[in-house]
């Protein structure tokens, strides 16, 4: 028998690809001038040059894998099926990726040798123990990457306490190998050691179960829900690879807006068959709940969160769930917001509903992340103090499995804002960062807008919430070891969290443009590291991306860092926000008002009229600024102390005000539109010039783009100047062009099938 099977191996080899879903074809070929249209995204693993590949060989010339299964990958290409391991998948990693960049496949061999690539754990190799390593400092998916000396023979060590540690350090010596001169000159010589700063690091999937996606610009769900399960793409094994190579390890399946369907058993089954394609990567799937299923099913009267039958409903679906999906990660629920049923139906809080959940949960080791977005029935006075006012008096009543996940600013995902306060108000309460990666606000996927910019800013925001107000950034209090619950009984790890909304779509580029991935790979590498650089991710980006090239990547970072100062310049300066059409959020429309709830209305949060502009934010207005910590509140009530980037968040000023420049609140309102159409001009001309040092198809792709950017940077700023003028009355001073067009115009322009809208 095995001399048959020895006798058919070759054939199999080439019908079992065969037999597998149809895969896109990849453009991960290491041929020369292989046609780049994005897919391969930045693991591209295209051959270096030949003093970079003699640079690496010696250092990389055989993997040794104890424990692992001969023939798991092909170099160059995707594997023959799915690996069913991570150690399986790092193997088969490091094959393609090793084979693309060097141009030979390393073997598999069985034992080592000089220059081999060595995975082990200390189960697998026991004289990692002796080596003086510290691994048990790096936790269950942390890694170390080592240039050092295994049975007499010089090796690059991968060494980790597991198999997705393995897997996220194989990841981590291709990007250096990928990244430049710099990075593959520390081969010789590496010593690096990394782990996860925080527990959970989620994309939120805002896909709906027939393919649309809200907020979605990519094309449709990647979920081929129809074909489920019997059809698995081979995308998702793709996606698997993409997400594991940034850390990510978790994704929620559907959108947050849910439909009770996803809980019954032959969406569960659909569920299950995409966490078999993503388990191998260490990514759980997660499931959004609508908080009435059980209701909606007909299951209950009710969905009151502390009636018996409807807890005991929900245990019985977690047990269904996991006997499906044994490593299911929980629930992620939205609740009395926007429409959607919670427990404040029943006059219940927030903490008894996600309680409810988590209980069902708990004893399958899921968890609940409860999303702090949420609109008040009533009118409120200040749409930016709703989540605070209604979860701050509930830190320390939820159960120790929930999340609370709260959006990185007070409103919406807008081009620019303030941390939101509840970071460091909760010190009892897990919270989870909710950053949105796809651009619902800043242009959708046709302007470039590079978001490791913003989430940095965010990231870095010291919110005071040290002991006695002292320093703690927002990263540090999501890492939030030091601030551990006292509710530890049980000597557990407190729970911490990121959770990103996704941009990735069924388009050959994911994307639905070339530099959106950036966005995705900044969110990934900052949900490993909160406290990494934003230019340094840009550089690595752009490297495995484009070109490692010092001087493209050079001028493709700097594009990149100029892009979404741009996009707030043209769209919403000084701190204006919410300005965007009604739905769609595409385009300005600063004028509408007319709409049932006055939050709703761009109206509401410009406050604009002839004597100025601004939302008062300060104790003379709605007194959102008391929400902050003293030393912040302090700093933002007064605006000659709150940067100008946030003035019109936290001010209602006179047009004369005096701002930093000299110039006075109307002249520079108009200079920062002014800029922001000439940085998107600027930023158009940078990229013709990189023209010589990128593919010619990734560069028209992205040269169309910036022309329409561009032409919609003028729209912005011609409406939106057009508009404020109206209201106060004041004259353009000289030297700066009027609107193309009257007001009314602007005004007119209609876009009922624009895309994104669920």
């Amino acid at each position: 028998m095995k001399r048959i099977l020895k006798a058919l191996a070759p054939m199999l080899a080439v019908l079992l690809p065969l037999c597998m879903p149809a895969a896109p074809a990849s453009a991960s070929s290491s041929a020369p001038g292989a046609v780049e249209d994005g897919y391969d995204l930045w693991l591209r693993y295209r051959p270096l040059d030949k003093a970079a590949r003699v640079q690496v060989r010696p250092v990389a010339s055989a993997i040794v894998a104890p424990g692992a299964v001969a023939g798991t990958g092909a170099a160059g290409g995707s594997p023959a099926a799915p690996p069913a391991t991570p150690l399986q998948a790092a193997v088969a990693e490091l094959q393609r990726g090793l084979g693309g960049l060097l141009g030979k496949d390393p073997p598999l061999a069985a034992s080592v040798q000089d220059g081999a690539v060595v995975l082990a754990t200390p189960a697998t190799l026991p004289a990692l123990s002796s080596m003086g390593l510290k691994l048990d400092t790096l936790g269950r998916e942390g890694y170390l990457l080592r240039s050092t000396h295994l049975q007499g023979r010089k090796v690059t060590l991968i060494a980790a306490n597991s198999d997705i540690g393995l897997l996220y350090g194989s990841f981590a010596l291709l990007r250096k190998i990928g990244t430049g001169a710099a990075a593959r000159a520390e081969l010789a010589s590496l010593d690096e050691r990394s782990a996860p700063k925080l527990t959970l690091r989620v994309l939120n999937h805002w896909d709906n179960l027939d393919r649309t996606v809200e907020r979605g610009y990519a094309g449709e769900s990647i979920w081929n829900w129809w074909a489920l399960p019997e059809v698995r793409d081979r995308r998702y094994v793709d996606y698997a690879r993409a997400n594991a190579s940034l850390g990510i390890n978790g994704t929620v399946l559907n959108n947050v807006n849910s439909k009770p369907d996803i809980l019954t058993a032959p969406w569960i089954a659909k569920a299950a068959a995409v966490a078999d394609s993503l388990r191998p990567y260490g990514i759980k799937v997660y499931l959004s709940a609508r908080f009435s299923t059980p209701l909606e099913l007909g299951a209950t009267k009710t969905a009151d969160p502390l009636d018996p039958a409807v807890a005991a409903w929900w245990k019985a679906k977690a047990d269904e769930i996991y006997k499906a999906i044994p490593d299911f990660g929980g629930f992620l629920v939205k609740a009395n917001s926007e429409g959607q049923p919670g427990p404040q139906d029943y006059k219940r809080s927030h903490a008894d509903g996600a309680n409810m959940l988590a209980k069902a949960v708990a004893p399958h080791k899921g968890i609940v992340m409860w999303r702090a977005f949420v609109y008040a029935h009533e009118k409120p006075d200040d749409r930016a103090k709703q989540a605070y006012d209604e979860f701050k008096p509930l830190d320390g009543a939820f159960d120790p499995n929930v999340l609370v996940q709260v959006k990185n600013g007070a409103i919406d995902f807008q081009p620019r804002e303030p941390a939101h306060p509840l970071f460091g108000a909760m010190p009892k309460t897990p919270l989870m960062m909710e950053f949105q990666i796809t651009k619902e606000y800043l242009g959708y996927a046709t302007h470039l807008a590079y978001l490791g910019t913003m989430y940095q800013e965010t990231l870095a925001t010291d919110m005071h919430a040290g002991p006695g107000g002292g320093s703690a950034t927002v990263a540090q209090i999501l890492e939030a070891g030091a601030q551990q619950s006292a509710r530890k009984e049980d000597g557990a790890a407190r729970l911490t969290g990121i959770a990103g909304v996704a941009n990735i779509g069924s388009e050959r580029n994911w994307s639905g443009s070339h530099f959106d991935q950036a966005n995705w790979y900044a969110f990934g590498r900052l949900a490993w590291n909160p406290q990494a650089d934003a230019r340094a991710l840009a550089r690595e980006w752009a490297a495995q991306t484009f070109s490692s090239e010092p001087a493209a990547v050079a001028q493709i970072t700097d594009l990149m860092m100029m892009s979404r100062e741009a996009v707030v310049n043209y769209m919403t300066p000084l701190g204006l926000h919410h300005l965007m059409g009604t739905g769609h959020h595409h385009g300005p429309a600063p004028w509408v008002a007319n709409l049932e709830r006055p939050d709703w209305n761009p109206v509401y949060y410009h406050r604009a009229d002839q004597g100025g502009i601004g939302f008062d934010r300060t104790a003379s207005g709605s007194n959102a600024v008391a929400q902050y910590a003293p030393a912040l509140a302090r700093q933002y009530a007064d605006p000659r102390t709150t940067p100008e980037s946030m003035l019109l968040w936290f001010h209602h000023l006179p047009w004369d005000y005096k701002m930093a420049s000299g110039r006075k609140l109307w002249d520079e309102l108009l200079a920062r539109y002014d800029s922001g159409v000439a940085q998107a001009d600027e930023m158009r001309q940078r990229w013709a010039r990189l023209k010589p040092m990128v593919d010619a198809r990734r560069h028209e792709d992205v040269a169309v783009l910036l022309n329409k950017q561009y032409a919609e940077a003028v729209w912005w700023r011609d409406a939106s100047v057009a508009y404020f003028q109206s209201v106060s009355g004041l004259p353009l001073p000289a030297g700066v062009k009027a609107p193309g067009m009257p007001l009314e115009y602007y005004k007119s322009l209609k876009f009922p099938y624009a895309p994104g809208r669920g």
